[in-house]
């Protein structure tokens, strides 16, 4: 008897959530389970639609964003679609008939196409029986990570030439020369690059100390206390405090020689006050995506948020590290949509420290498209208390780092003193900064190539890791870098039980071919296929693999670009589940008839011993195509008649393990 040529192929069939019968999310419906009192409850309500019109918006951009958004967007966009459904605003009917049901309105966010506010118990049945709603959910509450804070310093101003001399710099940066210096800021300014013409956004507590001398040259164009509802982001009457924030603005765009300048002084700043400090209660995160859509109305080139979080204790509900997947958190969800929209995200990390089993990240870090920022100490080491990654679907994170303690600050006590402080809030606007003076040098660059150039310019951009990222930063080898590729998208799927990888670049530079890693079950990397292009393209290109050597399991993707200087960088991740057959099949061989080769394919749903046999019309085994264990997956083989000498005829294929048996018909033609 002739061996049996045999080829396999491993795949399963995705498995697709079922989107439940009713409207309550499954945190709602936890939290009602436990709570029985007719209380207010602070909720989301999202929407089916947007109700009609929707084409007069699209059709008038300059309606809905100012110029600064509409060009910023272009970049990513062609003209005739640089809006899209997400920016159209929310029904005013839709809302007027939930507030006819005793709902009291906190928010309203049009990416998300929801409201949030107030909700008793006994209302949630009548709003969710109206047909325009989707699904009702509760707004998570997010627990501030608190930095810490020296008593106020003095810093002694030198002779403003001698320090420029002894410095080499343009500028005498006084005791804050280190936090921007290990990032290689000075260099930069040096240049003339000092955020010029980009428009920041900084959300945090609130700004309580802007009469300081830090600030006498900044141009703040718009603020707005989203916790208060009003145009005052400063210390007053109403909820909140804002030191923290005070210093966070300070981190990035101050400006005083001899005692304190940050990266990115020469930008327009958006002032956006999102948190309730006097509250024990923690920040709600539709305050943080209604901030996000109005800085981004308003043409906003880069957002700094200084607030990380990460889960709350009971009776509120929050975030776990299980939930830092990319998908699961608004506020996450929102980040990444104003990346689509042509606005670096850029926040802190978190300070939670170092776990061995899992992350500690806070949303929205957790974005596949957000900078998430650790802090190192002014040697550079990673701080202790910065967090660390990966996501749950096996993403590296923190993205970069910057230094995070003992960062020299402005204080609140007086227009004129100075602090220092720890943590990942006073890392992510140096670092941001970074992103400002990058766009100054390159306007038409899209959020992902300035992610990438931070993440190219990092001093692990060779070997990244959980705790480091891509490593510390350095503003002048990033703006100095081109970017080999701009990477449109990288996405997996399942098609015929096989994963079917694609990827579209926008531009490529200096390349020679791409490197496909995969990672089952967040096991480490193996190499899947090289992709030889040998080429520059500046115009849309789309690759595709189909990855056969798959079982069932969770896999992680990820796309390098080989450069032909040798180089070679993390571009894209991408993560797909594969999951096991439901049952034993056999399917028919195709094709039938055949002549010389057929495929014949079959699943497993678990680890079995399988036999498949060949049989003539008489019963008699010609060939035995497989016999032994096979893990759970989709298998094929092909049949040659040439190599098994079959003549014309009938016959048969039968698979057998414990608990099935089938036989399937062949007919060979010659």
């Amino acid at each position: 008897m002739k061996n049996f040529i045999l080829v396999f192929t491993f795949s399963t069939i995705l498995a697709f959530a079922q989107i439940p019968a009713e409207k309550f999310s499954n945190q709602l419906k936890n939290y009602l389970s436990k709570s029985k009192s007719d209380t207010e409850l602070l909720v989301w309500i999202f929407f089916s639609d947007k109700g009609p019109k929707i084409e007069s918006h699209l059709s008038k951009p300059q309606t809905i964003l100012s110029q600064k958004s509409i060009q910023r967007r272009a970049k990513l966009k062609e003209n005739k679609s640089l809006l899209d459904e997400t920016d159209v605003p929310i029904s005013q009917n839709y809302i007027q008939q939930i507030e006819a049901k005793g709902f009291k309105l906190k928010q309203k966010s049009k990416w998300l196409n929801g409201i949030s506010g107030y909700l008793r118990h006994s209302s949630l049945d009548a709003v969710s029986n109206l047909p325009f709603v989707k699904q009702i959910d509760l707004v998570s509450r997010l627990r501030k990570e608190y930095e810490t804070f020296s008593a106020d310093i003095e810093i002694k101003s030198e002779n403003n030439v001698l320090q420029k001399v002894l410095n080499n710099h343009s500028y005498d940066y006084g005791t804050s020369f280190t936090q921007v210096q290990q990032i290689n800021v000075p260099s930069v300014h040096d240049l003339g690059f000092i955020g010029q013409g980009v428009t920041i956004c900084v959300m945090d507590a609130g700004f309580d100390n802007l009469s300081h001398e830090v600030f006498s040259s900044m141009n703040i164009i718009a603020a707005y206390d989203f916790v208060n509802n009003d145009s005052g982001v400063d210390d007053s009457t109403d909820m909140g405090k804002g030191s923290h924030g005070t210093a966070t603005l300070s981190a990035i765009g101050g400006f005083k020689e001899g005692k304190l300048i940050g990266p990115a002084f020469g930008a327009n700043f958006i002032l956006a006050k999102t948190e309730n400090t006097d509250s024990e209660t923690p920040i709600e995160e539709d305050n943080w995506i209604a901030a996000l859509e109005w800085a981004d109305s308003i043409g906003v080139d880069v957002t700094s948020t200084s607030l990380g979080y990460l889960g709350y204790d009971a009776p509120f509900t929050g975030y776990t590290w299980e939930n830092m997947d990319g998908n699961t958190a608004r506020i996450t969800i929102a980040a990444d949509l104003a990346v689509k929209k042509g606005i670096v995200v850029v926040n802190s990390a978190g300070n939670q420290g170092f776990h061995a089993e899992h992350n500690t990240i806070g949303a929205p870090s957790d974005g596949d498209s957000v900078i998430a920022v650790g802090a190192v100490t002014s040697t550079g080491l990673r701080a202790s208390f910065s967090s660390v990654g990966n996501t749950v679907d096996g993403r590296i994170k923190p993205d970069i780092m910057a230094m995070g303690s003992g960062v020299v600050l402005a204080s609140s006590t007086s227009i004129s003193s100075y602090k220092t402080g720890s943590g990942t809030s006073f890392s992510c606007p140096l670092a941001a900064g970074v992103a400002a003076i990058i766009l100054s040098h390159n306007p038409e660059l899209t959020p992902i190539q300035v992610r990438d150039l931070l993440r190219s310019s990092g001093s692990r951009s060779q070997n990244p890791d959980r705790e480091y990222g891509w490593g510390i930063i350095d503003a002048l080898k990033a703006i100095n870098n081109t970017v080999p590729v701009e990477l449109s998208s990288f996405n997996a799927k399942i098609i015929d039980g096989k994963v079917q990888l694609e990827w579209i670049t926008v531009s490529e530079n200096n390349v020679r071919g791409f490197t496909l890693e995969r990672a089952e079950n967040n096991k480490p990397f193996i190499e899947v296929a090289f992709i030889n292009i040998n080429g520059i393209s500046n115009g849309k290109k789309t690759y595709n693999y189909l990855d056969e050597q798959v079982l069932s399991g969770k896999y992680l993707y990820r796309l390098k670009v080989n450069n032909f200087d040798g180089s070679v960088e993390i571009i894209g991740e991408t993560f797909v589940i594969v999951e096991p057959p439901a049952e034993f099949q056999l399917s028919q061989n195709y094709p039938n008839p055949f002549n010389p080769y057929t495929n014949i394919t079959y699943t497993i749903p678990y680890t079995s011993k399988v036999r498949l046999g060949l049989y003539n019309v008489l019963g008699k085994e010609l060939s035995v195509i497989f016999d032994g264990y096979l893990e759970a997956g989709k298998y094929s083989a092909i049949i040659s008649s040439d190599y098994l000498g079959l003549s014309s005829g009938i016959y048969f294929i039968k698979m057998e393990t414990a608990e099935f048996k089938k036989l399937i018909k062949l007919t060979l033609v010659k």
